[in-house]
C-alpha cells in the first residue's frame, strides 16, 4: 500500500467535509403532501365537536410522529458532529505522522552519510582495525551507542509507518460512517417536513372560529389528563427540593418561556423539546444527551414519587417528548411547531418515566 497516497487521500476527505459543511446540508426531495381529512375541508358547514376532535387527534398524531423523527434527526446530527471531529483529529495525526517519518528518514540518511565518510566501513569493522587500545575502548562504547540508536531509529520508523496506515484506514472508515449518518439525517428531515406540513395543512383548512375551538379542545384535553393524574395520587408525596444543578436548570428553562418551538433548535431564540432540556442542564454545567430518547435510555431513572425540580419527564411510548419538572405538578416544555415554550401540567400527556441528570 502506498501510505503517502492513502494519507493524502484521508486529508482530502477532511477538505471535502469542510466544503460539504459550508455549502449546507443535503435536503431530501419533497414528498407528496397527504390528502386533507374530509372533516377538515373548508367551505362546508361548521364542524361538529366530534369531527373537530378527530381533526385534533390527527394533528396530534402527526406532530408526535414529527417529534420522533426529530429525535432521529437530532441523534444523527450529534453523530455527524462526533464523526467530523474524529476525522479532523485523524487528519492531524496523519500530518504529524508524515512529518515524523520525514524526520526519521533524515536521521537515517545522516547515519548513512557518516558511514560513507568513514570509508564505507561499519563502526565495528573500523574498531577491529584500530591498534590503539584507548581508542579501541572508546570506540567500543560508541559502537554500542550507535547500534542502540540504529535499532531505536528503525523501530520508531516502523511504528510510525504502521500508525500512519492505521490513521488512514480509520479516517476512511469514519468518512463512510459520516456519509451513512448524513443519509439518516436526510431521511429524518424528509419525514419531519412531511408530517409538519400535513398537520399545518389540516389546521389551515379550518375556519378561524374552528381553530379557536381546536385550541380550546387541546386545553380541555390537557386539563382533563392533568386532573386525572393528580387525582390518582401519583404525586401525593412528591415534594423533593431541587439540587443546586436542578435549580439552575429550572431557572434557565423557565427563562425561555415564550420562545417558539423549532425542530432541531437548541436556542437561543428557539428550541425543540430536548433542545430545551439539554441546554438547560448544560447551563447547569451538567451536559446530557441531546435527544429525549437518548435521555431516557442513558440517564438514571427514578420513581415519580421521588421526583424533584430539574428532573426530566419523558412522554409517550417512543420517548418522543420531554419536559422539565419545575414543582407543583408542573413542567416547562417546548410543545410542538406552532407553539411556544410554556408551563403545562406534568400529567397532561402520557408519561413514560422520569430521569435525573445529576443523580
Amino acid at each position: 500500500m502506498n501510505r503517502r497516497h492513502c494519507a493524502t487521500a484521508a486529508i482530502t476527505l477532511v477538505c471535502a467535509l469542510a466544503l460539504l459543511t459550508s455549502t449546507g446540508q443535503a435536503v431530501a426531495a419533497p414528498v407528496p403532501e397527504p390528502s386533507p381529512s374530509p372533516a377538515a375541508s373548508a367551505g362546508g358547514p361548521p364542524l361538529s365537536t366530534a369531527d373537530l376532535e378527530k381533526v385534533r387527534d390527527q394533528i396530534d398524531t402527526l406532530y408526535r410522529k414529527a417529534g420522533a423523527a426529530t429525535d432521529a434527526y437530532n441523534l444523527a446530527e450529534e453523530q455527524t458532529k462526533k464523526q467530523s471531529g474524529e476525522i479532523v483529529k485523524l487528519a492531524r495525526a496523519i500530518v504529524e505522522g508524515q512529518a515524523r517519518i520525514a524526520a526519521l528518514k533524515d536521521r537515517a540518511g545522516a547515519q548513512a552519510r557518516e558511514q560513507y565518510r568513514n570509508g564505507g566501513l561499519p563502526p565495528g569493522a573500523q574498531l577491529a582495525l584500530s591498534n590503539d587500545p584507548k581508542l579501541f575502548l572508546d570506540g567500543l562504547n560508541k559502537v554500542r551507542q550507535s547500534q542502540q540508536a540504529s535499532t531505536s531509529l528503525l523501530a520508531d520508523l516502523t511504528q510510525t509507518q504502521q500508525d500512519l496506515e492505521t490513521y488512514t484506514q480509520d479516517a476512511s472508515a469514519n468518512w463512510e460512517k459520516l456519509e451513512t449518518t448524513r443519509v439518516k439525517q436526510a431521511k429524518a428531515k424528509k419525514k419531519i417536513n412531511a408530517q409538519i406540513k400535513a398537520a399545518e395543512k389540516l389546521e389551515a383548512q379550518l375556519e378561524e372560529k374552528e381553530r379557536d375551538r381546536l385550541r380550546q379542545l387541546e386545553r380541555d384535553a390537557a386539563d382533563k389528563a392533568q386532573t386525572a393524574w393528580l387525582s390518582s395520587g401519583a404525586v401525593k408525596d412528591v415534594g423533593g427540593e431541587a439540587s443546586a444543578g436542578g435549580a439552575a436548570a429550572v431557572a434557565f428553562a423557565t427563562a425561555q418561556i415564550g420562545k417558539p418551538y423549532v425542530w432541531g433548535a437548541e436556542g437561543p431564540g428557539s428550541y425543540d423539546c430536548s433542545g430545551l432540556t439539554s441546554q438547560a442542564w448544560l447551563a447547569a454545567k451538567r451536559p446530557i444527551p441531546r435527544t429525549s430518547q437518548e435521555q431516557w435510555r442513558l440517564l438514571p431513572r427514578i420513581d415519580i414519587r421521588d421526583m424533584r425540580p430539574g428532573d426530566l419527564i419523558i412522554y409517550h411510548a417512543d420517548a418522543s417528548h420531554v419536559g422539565m419538572y419545575v414543582g407543583d405538578g408542573t413542567i416547562v416544555h417546548s410543545p410542538r411547531p406552532g407553539r411556544n415554550v410554556t408551563l403545562a401540567g406534568a400529567g397532561s400527556m402520557k408519561i413514560l418515566g422520569v430521569v435525573r441528570p445529576d443523580k
